[in-house]
């Protein structure tokens, strides 16, 4: 393509719009909730109480794994269609589940206000994942936790060179997602400390499927 040239965004843009709004978080309602991947959910809400933020709330597939010690969630997710199909699952918790916003990077939320955050394939796709971690620090109480379970970058040289090639194409059709983002090292420079890590290859092509899973609390 020469310089300057319009991309599939600019001929395109009802259908690039109506993919990423309409399509794709069905798409990902059926990737994101298999027996593996709601094993891993199950496993990174444990702990989680009180006041808990979601980032990228998605389909609300999270809920039915979250404890009872949960009594609020607070919700951020760009697509209206998501919030849509979350409909029956947020109906069948005992919390209160309320929309509070469309970007992670931005939170309309008090200093130190919430108990815990979660964020789970999240972090790949908020476009500045770092001002995201900063807002997550910013509105987490003192001895407040991150929970995260997220792909990106992975450790051997050869599925990042993989990784590094597939992104272009991956981003456009995943929302704008980053297969390479190396999610350990954004949350310690956010001013995290990182309490638990587990990583390794999941399901799925290794170039798609590096995953982190922990927790967090802030310092400083």
């Amino acid at each position: 393509m020469k310089r300057g040239s319009p991309g599939p965004r600019d001929i395109y843009p009802g259908c690039v719009g109506l993919w990423n709004d309409q399509v794709f978080p069905r798409v990902m309602d059926r990737v994101l909730r298999t027996p593996e991947v709601n094993a891993r959910r199950a496993e990174v809400c444990q702990g989680l109480h009180g006041r808990v933020l979601e980032i990228g709330f998605g389909t609300g597939l999270n809920l039915r794994h979250y404890p009872s010690e949960v009594t609020e969630i607070l919700v951020v997710e760009p697509s209206k269609s998501a919030m849509r199909l979350a409909e029956p699952r947020k109906a069948a918790v005992p919390a209160s589940v309320e929309h509070v916003g469309i970007d992670g990077a931005r939170l309309d939320l008090p200093d130190g206000s919430v108990d815990c955050v979660l964020s789970t394939y999240t972090l790949c796709t908020i476009p500045d994942g770092n001002a995201a971690l900063r807002e997550i620090h910013r509105v987490l109480k003192p001895d407040g936790a991150l929970h995260f379970l997220e792909h990106g970058r992975a450790p051997t040289e050869s599925v990042r060179r993989w990784q590094h090639r597939l992104h272009p194409v991956h981003s456009r059709i995943a929302g704008g997602c980053h297969l390479d983002r190396p999610i350990d090292e954004m949350i310690t420079h956010a001013g995290f400390l990182i309490r638990q890590l587990e990583t390794g290859y999941g399901d799925g092509p290794r170039p798609f499927s590096y995953l982190y899973r922990g927790r967090a609390l802030p310092s400083g």
